[in-house]
């Protein structure tokens, strides 16, 4: 078993949003690890933050990673810093993934000061940027694919999305 498509990329680049849409265009069921991470603690990501740490929430991130790659075959949408896991790249590694990349002024807007968000407390034009120096290195080592969205909306990124899951199977 294994996911149609696993999209990753930086917060704001809506990840979650298109994965539903994709699953809902091809008939298949939707997973973010998130989401998992929540439902198995039952409290937000930002209370794991704030009451256990970072390192806390990256453990059950790839575990949530691990389990949803191994046993769903829908489309999975990951956290934006799963990719931070050298465990969890392994694993992408066997998967068809897509990087949804997001430029600087488009992250940010999309994000705006998103308190859900407890790495871009703050300043949140230097912690994206930031993030994204760190990061974007780690989405392209895994990615097949590459969807820049900033001039793309939602329809526009699932289509793309869709066409290159079709080019994939050709």
């Amino acid at each position: 078993m294994s996911p149609v498509v696993v999209l990753v990329g930086p917060p704001g680049a809506g990840k979650t949003t298109v994965a539903r849409r994709i699953a809902t265009r091809l008939g298949l069921t939707f997973r973010d690890t998130d989401l998992d991470v929540e439902e198995l603690t039952g409290t937000s990501v930002q209370d794991i933050f704030v009451e256990h740490g970072e390192q806390h929430f990256r453990a059950l991130e790839e575990q949530a990673v691990a389990t949803a790659l191994a046993e769903h075959d829908g489309v999975l949408a990951l956290g934006g810093g799963a990719v931070l896991s050298d465990a969890s790249r392994a694993l992408l590694r066997e998967h068809r993934v897509v990087f949804l990349d997001t430029g600087m002024a488009a992250a940010v807007a999309r994000v705006g000061l998103n308190g859900n968000r407890p790495l871009l407390l703050g300043n949140v034009r230097s912690q994206m940027k930031g993030l994204m120096d760190h990061r974007r290195p780690l989405y392209a080592e895994v990615a097949r694919h590459t969807v820049l969205t900033d001039d793309l909306d939602a329809a526009g990124v699932v289509d793309e999305v869709l066409r290159l899951i079709e080019e994939d199977r050709a």
